[in-house]
């Protein structure tokens, strides 16, 4: 028997979507806000990294004053990616010809003969750079809209907070939309029928407000084989958990003591990075059999065993299907998809609400040129 190859068309892009479905999964994220790039502990100083938002090179650097900061990843000069380069001090050096960045982006040095001529004007665009919760995040957008757009406060993430800490990461080969809406549709509890999470839920609270969506269910969580030994339901309800979407955020809450943030990195259209937070009240965690309240040292122990045991395993199971929806999404994209939870809709509403203001913004700045015809802001789109 011959196998013939179908040809196939691509899915569409956002100018081209015409579903909502099809929208949300062309959609970017927009780019005032912070978002994450990598662990603070991954970038070493004189260390030199790039990270990408959306197709865009954003080279990350640490200067010898332990300083973290970012800039457009190429030089001015043959448009080298400067990730290729090298720290010296604080500036950030191009390893073909040594043309060398101060922290502004603006050109200060070059290793060669000038030729007569003096030290180029010559600048590239920077970015403004937080680190927070031992991820360094980088604001892609209009710089000055950073000083004014918070990163979500965790105050529980301090260390003399007391609480539990897990901080874990992932690259997935799917659309940040697909992930966003992994974590908050609960109707795929079947997923994780073996290691049981939650359990099958019912949506008692659902809310749009500004760029957040609230919502709540009711259900058994931590109903797992062996989770559920480590639970104390005493100090801690359980029955219930709320979620959210403060875009381009995710989060989760059960009884106030357990707790999680998700910030993703979107790369491209069909990649991802993701950093997970999660956190637990302290009177949240027991030692089967025994009653008395667990020492820091001993929580920070469990948290690790957990973090491996229960929580790696439990994501990689979502792992496997979101992938694998995005590659069904690929290869079927214009047929109809019955979702049922109104979760999902809310949030394919949010995220093309807000790709459409960004695209709309873009639109008119793109019209604001200088008089040399450039454009007076760095394209993101």
């Amino acid at each position: 028997m011959t196998l013939v190859q179908l040809s196939r068309k691509p899915a569409p892009d956002y100018d081209r979507a015409t579903t909502r479905r099809q929208k949300q999964r062309a959609a970017g994220l927009h780019p005032d806000y912070w978002y994450p790039a990598l662990w603070d502990r991954e970038l070493a100083i004189g260390a030199v990294s790039e990270v990408v938002f959306w197709g865009h090179s954003i080279v990350v650097y640490r200067g010898q004053d332990g300083k973290v900061r970012a800039l457009e990843n190429r030089c001015a000069h043959r448009q080298l990616k400067l990730s290729k380069g090298n720290v010296e001090d604080c500036r950030l050096t191009c390893s073909y010809h040594g043309w060398s960045y101060d922290e502004t982006g603006k050109c200060v040095s070059i290793s060669h003969s000038l030729f007569g001529h003096k030290l180029p004007n010559v600048k590239i665009r920077s970015y403004p750079v937080i680190v927070r919760y031992g991820i360094v995040f980088v604001f892609p957008g209009d710089a000055e809209r950073a000083r004014s757009t918070d990163i979500p406060d965790i105050p529980e993430w301090d260390a003399q907070s007391g609480w539990g800490k897990i901080a874990i990461d992932f690259t997935w080969r799917a659309h940040h939309s697909i992930i966003i809406d992994n974590t908050c549709d609960f109707t795929h509890a079947y997923l994780h029928r073996n290691r049981r999470p939650f359990t099958y839920a019912e949506l008692r609270h659902l809310e749009t407000v500004g760029d957040a969506v609230d919502l709540e269910y009711e259900t058994q969580v931590g109903q797992g084989r062996f989770s559920k030994f480590f639970v104390n339901r005493k100090k801690t309800d359980t029955n219930s958990m709320k979620l959210g979407y403060r875009y381009p955020y995710q989060w989760s809450s059960t009884g106030d003591k357990i707790k999680h943030w998700c910030f993703v990195l979107p790369i491209d259209e069909r990649t991802t990075r993701i950093f997970f937070l999660f956190y637990f009240h302290p009177d949240t965690v027991k030692i089967p059999l025994v009653p008395l309240r667990i020492p820091a040292w001993g929580l920070a122990l469990i948290m690790r065993l957990v973090k491996e045991l229960l929580v790696r395993p439990l994501l990689e199971e979502d792992r496997v299907a979101v992938e694998a929806e995005q590659e069904g999404y690929e290869a079927h994209f214009e047929r109809p998809v019955p979702d049922l939870n109104p979760v999902v809709h809310a949030f394919q509403a949010l995220t093309i609400k807000k790709w459409e203001a960004h695209l709309a913004g873009h639109a008119s700045e793109r019209l604001a040129t200088t008089a040399d015809g450039e454009s007076a802001v760095s394209e993101l789109s």
